[in-house]
Order: C-alpha cells, then structure tokens, then sequence
C-alpha cells in the first residue's frame, strides 16, 4: 500500500477514485516533479528540477479529469521520475537517468547496485503493489478494466520539432489503440499518430507489459504534446478531446470482447 517514506513526505503514490467503478484503470506515473529532501534535488538546478525531464507537465490533470469523467480510479506517481521512472523496469539505466535529452543528473551519477534498489524499494515496489491491488479488487469484483497511462511530451527533443500532438501507443496488444485510432476523424484538427513520439522500442511500454499484457487487460499509452497543455483550461480540454475518441473506443472494445476486458 501506500506509505510514508519520512514524517514530513508525502506518500509515493496516490489512489483517487474508487476501485471497482468504472471500465478503466487511469495510470500517471510522471505526474510530479517533487523530490524529497533526502534526494538533495539530485543536484539539479531549480529550472531543471520543474522542467519536462523531472515530470510531464499537465499529465496528472489530464489523468485526473479522464477519471472523474469516466468514474474510474487514477493511481499516479508523487515523486519526480528522475527519482525513479515508474514506467521502467528496476535494471534499466533510464529508470534512474544519469541523464535526460542535454540535461545531466548528478545525483543519479554512480549509483551502487545497492542504491539502485533502495530507489527500487522506496518508488517503484509501492506504485507497482497499488496498481496490483485495484487490478486484484476489479478482478474480485468482476469488474472489466481497461488499463489507460497518461503521459506528456516536449515539443522539442534533442533540437527537433515534433509534429505529433496525440500519440496513441501500444505494445503487443492493439484493441485500445486501434480502437481510438479509429475516431481520430473526430478530431480533424489535430495531428494523432500511432507509437509516435514514441513505441516499444524505445522502452516506454513497460506499464502497459506489466499491468496490462500481464494481467490480460486491453491497455493503451496516451501521448499529449505539453505546448497544448498549459494551463487548467487547455488541461481540460485536451482531456475532453481524449475523451472523444477513448469513449467509443471503450464502447467497442466492450461490444467486441462482451464486456470481458478482465482476464
């Protein structure tokens, strides 16, 4: 469960929502930029500790107003991703980034092995064991889940423009993606790729083979680029945008699977 770190830190993650409402499973795992004082801001600068490499601006509104909309639980990340990227496996070197893009990151510079798991122990292990027990607590209830991850990304990488505005991303399991990528015509507006800005092979897919592939539960990554997310009203809108084509999709992937989206 959730569970304080230090008396003056708040919990790793958050569970908003309750468990068994809803057909889906809202994940943020880079909703914060905080860094816990033992943490020692990692050695970063106070630009770069509030910049896109420490967390994806405006993703946790998103993933809140997805949940509310659709009744469904959110469990997000407290803790800056630098700290640990709870979208990557414990032995992936990006999961504790020496560095990001032309950011360098001092404190995650060395890190012993045994280090490297405490981080592990202290971020990941909870995220991980919350988002096991609401799956657990939806499969009890029979509740059919769809597994979403909200995520934002930065206009710029490394120098070069991104088109992309909406990336809808998968793994193996395409039925969510598809499904969305199907209502794309509803937004006419705007520039909806698939696994753009990014796909499996660059490693962001690890929520979705762990919480989703692994339990048998339709998932799907949802990309939006931050530029269209400033502020809470351009956050709101781009959720109901998201809405517009995650609604029928969760429709029909219902009427396809007979409302069996659990395992």
């Amino acid at each position: 469960m959730p569970h304080h770190q230090d008396t003056d830190e708040p919990d790793v993650v958050e569970v908003i929502g309750a468990p068994v409402e809803g057909s889906a499973l809202i994940l943020c795992e880079h909703a914060s930029h905080h860094i816990p004082a033992r943490y020692h801001g990692l050695g970063l600068s106070a630009s770069a500790r509030q910049s896109h490499a420490a967390w994806d601006p405006g993703a946790r509104a998103v993933a809140l107003h997805l949940a509310r909309a659709l009744h469904a639980p959110l469990v997000a990340a407290r803790l800056s991703r630098l700290v640990y990227d709870c979208n990557r496996p414990p032995d992936a070197a990006s999961a504790m980034p020496e560095r990001t893009e032309v950011i360098e990151v001092p404190g995650n510079h060395g890190l012993s092995a045994a280090e490297r798991a405490a981080r592990a122990a202290a971020v990941y292990a909870p995220f991980c064991a919350a988002v096991g027990q609401v799956i657990a607590a939806r499969k009890a209830a029979g509740r059919a889940t769809a597994l979403i991850t909200i995520h934002s990304f930065t206009p710029v990488w490394f120098g070069t423009a991104r088109s992309c505005e909406i990336g809808i991303l998968h793994d193996s399991d395409t039925r969510l993606a598809d499904a969305m990528l199907a209502e794309a015509h509803r937004l006419p507006h705007r520039v909806i790729r698939r696994n753009d800005p990014y796909g499996p092979e660059d490693g962001v897919t690890h929520s979705l083979k762990i919480h989703g592939l692994a339990q048998g539960l339709p998932n799907v990554m949802i990309e939006i680029r931050n530029d269209l997310l400033h502020g809470a009203s351009a956050e709101a809108h781009l959720a109901e945008e998201v809405l517009t084509l995650l609604r029928p999709a969760l429709d029909a992937l219902e009427q396809t699977t007979g409302g069996g989206t659990h395992a």
